[in-house]
């Protein structure tokens, strides 16, 4: 059910970008598929804590490919196909490797390695993908509004999943082990 999830809520997050104009909070740019991605950070750490991190790598290609084409298929361009790409690998890999590798809770784990990949994914995309560096649709004098409009609603969706997972049943029992 793990995979299922965190696969899901990737393709999902692509959807919803592709179908909703990003939310504009003040002088924050936020695509709504960052909500989703915020949590597929902890849906890939629950996958790599019942899997392991050899087959959380093979999942964490599958997801690739499955963002990739979807992305693609959604009308996005080969470009932000690319960036995405480029930047969902390298967050990916910084998340798992951060969490098999720091020496606290579960929660903690979480969280850190998350709030990495999410910074990393956040900033790879937006400078690659959207700046005029890439598609062009985020001047550089708004680049810094995209990247931190994402990052505090990855880093909120962080802080939500770890205090839902810690207050259930789930991570008292699953992660006790």
């Amino acid at each position: 059910m793990r995979i299922f999830l965190y696969l899901c809520a990737i393709v999902l997050a692509n959807v919803i970008t592709a179908n909703f104009a990003p939310l504009q909070f003040g002088v924050f740019i936020i695509p709504y598929g960052s909500f989703l991605i915020g949590a597929t950070f902890i849906l890939r750490d629950l996958v790599q804590n019942k899997y392991g991190k050899k087959k959380t790598y093979l999942f964490i290609g599958l997801a690739l490919i499955l963002s990739a084409i979807s992305s693609y298929l959604l009308g996005d361009t080969l470009w932000i196909v690319f960036a995405s790409a480029v930047s969902f690998a390298v967050s990916e890999t910084t998340d798992t490797e951060i969490y098999s590798r720091l020496k606290a809770s579960i929660s903690m784990r979480i969280m850190y390695s998350g709030i990495f990949g999410g910074i990393l994914d956040s900033s790879i995309f937006v400078i690659i993908g959207l700046s005029p560096l890439g598609a062009g649709m985020v001047p550089w004098n708004a680049v810094w509004m995209a990247i931190l409009g994402q990052v505090i609603i990855k880093i909120s969706m962080q802080i939500i999943g770890v205090m839902a997972l810690h207050f259930t049943r789930f991570t008292k029992t699953e992660f006790a082990s």
